[in-house]
């Protein structure tokens, strides 16, 4: 090589070993999210000056060094931590029931008085205040609509309205008279509404297949409501026709007998599971069964019931009655992850809390999660990897990381020292189009 042209290549050399970072030119839409730390909840590593390049709806790098492509548009987050969107694995998008109001008989109520079409349009309103909780995926476990949440996963995938990738379960499966008591034989067709009743094992897998006809991206059965429960057979039947085709089992059961039913069955989660026996919990180590705890702090249930109360006396006596159940339902959680169960987060919430959306009063459960003793780190974990898990989803959601679906939310403050902060989400992003910037501010190039 002549020695002028060996100058020009080590010129070039030098020039380019010393040029920033933002070499490459962006995709039109190109975001660069900048942030103080980003947490990976999988393995617990915070990384400082964190940098996020999004393209379209998925993440193409993620870490502190990232070289930020010309022309992208950098956002500032300043001194908050970057999480992984949340998941919520059990929501009611389409109730919303006043404090005070009987939860069942508010719903044959609801199926009674309000259209398909506005319990939707409720849905569509709730979705959104998830969302601009941080919550970006949920799972919609029965609502007064029949398929309504088939239709509300179809709006937002469209884009006709803005909520939370919804994972739909369609009518829920359950025993005769689902979860209501005491109708007249005249209202059963208001449960049919909202339930696919179960006779027989036959019946339930007829029943799953039903529920795939109908857009359903997953099964939930009530396998116990008061004294009427799913035979082992039936639940078994659930399960089976369910796996068969490579979907989703949740299942609500709350008693020794109907946990035991479904950790046998091998369900894939157990919803709120509030008595349930070390058998079943070991069932549920052993086959990788996640406990789905909606479980809330004694404040939560105070201001839902708390509307009954006459006295003084009479609310001293609900806080004491309150506070023996928050630690029942503590000492179980206790005894759930003793065992090795894992836990994903699931709100279960259905209530209109005055002052909060309902993505505020959901997050609430982080809290009651920690306060039974796991660490925010394990209770970050329930609501991003675990969840996504659960889901079936862990390829695309539960962390931020290059080919995942830019659902990315930042938080003030330190979750991992306090997961009250998690009430201070201030940005959002779901599959790469910001939702909520309210402490964001845009960097030039």
């Amino acid at each position: 090589m002549k020695p002028a042209f060996a100058l020009v290549f080590a010129f070039l050399a030098i020039n380019a070993a010393l040029a920033p970072a933002r070499t490459s030119a962006a995709e039109p839409g190109t975001i660069a999210l900048r942030a103080a730390r980003m947490l990976n909840p999988m393995s617990g590593e915070v990384t400082g000056d964190a940098t996020v390049v999004v393209e379209g709806e998925k993440i193409i790098a993620a870490g502190a060094d990232v070289p930020v492509p010309v022309g992208a548009k950098i956002i500032d987050l300043g001194d908050m931590i970057l999480l992984p969107g949340l998941i919520d694995c059990h929501v009611h998008l389409q109730q919303n029931l006043e404090p005070g109001e009987d939860e069942n008989e508010g719903a044959v109520y609801t199926a009674a008085t309000r259209s398909p079409a506005q319990s939707a349009l409720l849905g569509v309103a709730m979705g959104r205040e998830v969302l601009e909780a941080g919550i970006t995926s949920v799972r919609e476990l029965g609502n007064p609509g029949g398929t309504g949440d088939v239709a509300l996963r179809e709006a937002i995938e469209a884009g006709w309205i803005v909520g939370p990738r919804i994972f739909a379960a369609t009518r829920v499966l359950a025993p005769t008279g689902g979860q209501s008591n005491g109708l007249v034989p005249e209202a059963h067709a208001l449960i049919e509404q909202r339930y696919r009743v179960v006779k027989g094992a036959e019946d339930a897998r007829q029943a799953v297949r039903e529920a795939f006809y109908d857009g359903a991206d997953l099964i939930k059965v009530v396998v116990n409501a008061g004294p009427r429960v799913l035979s082992q057979a039936e639940v078994d039947a659930i399960v089976d026709e369910a796996h068969r085709v490579g979907r989703k089992v949740t299942s609500h059961a709350t008693t020794e007998l109907s946990t035991r039913i479904a950790a046998a069955a091998g369900v894939d989660s157990i919803e709120h599971g509030y008595i349930i026996p070390d058998d079943a919990l070991q069932m549920m180590a052993r086959k990788g069964i996640y406990l789905v705890a909606t479980d809330y702090p004694a404040d939560f249930y105070m201001a839902i019931f708390a509307a009954d109360t006459r006295t003084p006396e009479d609310r001293e006596r609900l806080r004491s009655s309150v506070q023996q159940y928050v630690d029942s339902i503590q000492a179980r959680l206790q005894r759930a992850l003793r065992l090795g169960v894992r836990i994903a987060f699931g709100s279960d919430e259905y209530f209109n809390i005055p002052g909060q959306t309902r993505g505020e009063t959901s997050l609430l459960c982080l809290q009651a999660y920690q306060a039974a003793g796991m660490s925010p780190l394990e209770v970050i974990r329930a609501a991003t990897v675990n969840a996504a898990d659960l889901l079936g989803e862990q390829d695309r959601l539960g962390t931020i990381a290059a080919g995942k679906l830019a659902d990315i939310i930042a938080v003030a403050g330190d979750p991992l020292t306090d997961v009250t902060d998690m009430q201070r989400v201030r940005f959002v992003m779901k599959n790469g189009q910001i939702v909520r910037n309210d402490a964001a501010r845009e960097a030039k190039p």
